[in-house]
């Protein structure tokens, strides 16, 4: 009787462990994935060399975008933008100058035109006189000809005072007034560039964020291009993943994902999170297989998923972690 009771439970162990065993193997496998949390990161660092004259933050700080963040100043170029905008008054007298012409030139060619106005109609009476006298017969012929050249000569002269004033008036030649309008131009570009540099001098924040690192110092002279100061926006950050291919049957752009931030606490909730870019990294990251057992190489793709809201207290470099389908996942 008891060998019997014996058997019975050995029976039914069996089948227990056949049951578990069933309901294991229909059960999808799930990997535990671990990303990162990542945030836009910015490098603050200006055109020119320059001193720094005053910082007005530090590691911490929230800054909003336009926020002056550093001062720097530069002897050198304060007196390159004040020698800029001297040649540049000095380029548009020129030009005036170019343009103009001197109200004394101008009435002295008015009267010039006058008095060759005056021998032309007195030329003119000349001729007509002589003329008339040369048909009675009573001058001569080298006569009528002398009054006719007189004429001509004085109608010449009349068109040359015309001239002249014309040219009093007009100023320059359009040559000349070319290369002044060109000399003009290039000075308000020398300005320009000058004064772009000396606005490099200011630092403002491109963004709102939070100042992670910050090497400017007062009075420490920086080159052009060297980092001054770090802004993270930490207000959009965002996961990713880095994920063998064969892990992404049924992942798509737009699909949802719940995770888990180990440094927000054990308790906290799980953050509801979008995927919103897949991408594939290059071949230094591929998955190399053994040749001898006639499998291949995985690529690593780059998961993307960004939190459907804001996160209190989430941190660029935070851990994430994901439970993550082996089979295709069944909420696509």
């Amino acid at each position: 009787m008891k060998l019997n009771k014996t058997a019975v439970i050995a029976v039914i162990a069996v089948a227990g462990a056949a049951a578990y065993l069933g309901w294991t193997v229909n059960q999808s496998a799930t990997y535990l994935v671990q990303g990162e949390v990542e945030a836009t990161r910015i490098d603050l660092s200006a055109m020119i060399s320059a001193r720094i004259s005053e910082v007005y933050v530090g590691v911490g700080d929230r800054v909003a975008a336009g926020d002056v963040v550093i001062q720097m100043e530069s002897a050198i170029l304060d007196a390159q933008l004040v020698a800029a905008q001297a040649a540049l008054e000095v380029a548009r007298a020129n030009r005036d100058l170019t343009y103009s012409t001197r109200p004394e030139t101008i009435a002295a060619a008015q009267a010039q035109l006058e008095s060759a106005r005056s021998n032309v109609t007195l030329a003119q009476s000349s001729f007509e006189r002589f003329e008339q006298l040369r048909s009675d017969s009573v001058v001569s012929q080298a006569s009528h000809d002398q009054a006719a050249n007189s004429l001509t000569a004085a109608i010449q002269a009349q068109a040359a005072a015309q001239a002249s004033l014309d040219q009093a008036r007009n100023g320059t030649s359009p040559e000349q007034k070319a290369v002044s309008d060109a000399q003009v131009k290039q000075a308000e570009a020398t300005v320009a560039q000058t004064t772009a540099s000396v606005d490099e001098m200011t630092v403002t924040s491109p963004i709102d964020g939070e100042v992670t690192a910050r090497t400017a110092e007062l009075g420490k002279l920086f080159s052009a291009g060297a980092p001054l100061i770090s802004i993270v926006d930490v207000d959009h950050a965002w996961f990713t993943f880095n994920l063998r291919e064969d892990l992404l049957e049924g992942l798509e752009i737009g699909q949802p994902l719940k995770a888990r931030i180990p440094a927000l606490g054990d308790e906290a909730d799980l953050i509801d999170a979008t995927i919103t870019a897949i991408n594939v990294q290059g071949s230094y990251a591929n998955w190399r297989a053994t040749k001898a057992t006639g499998d291949f190489d995985l690529r690593t793709f780059s998961v993307r998923a960004d939190p459907v809201e804001t996160v209190t207290g989430l941190r660029p470099g935070m851990s994430v972690l994901v439970d993550w389908p082996a089979a295709a996942r069944a909420d696509r």
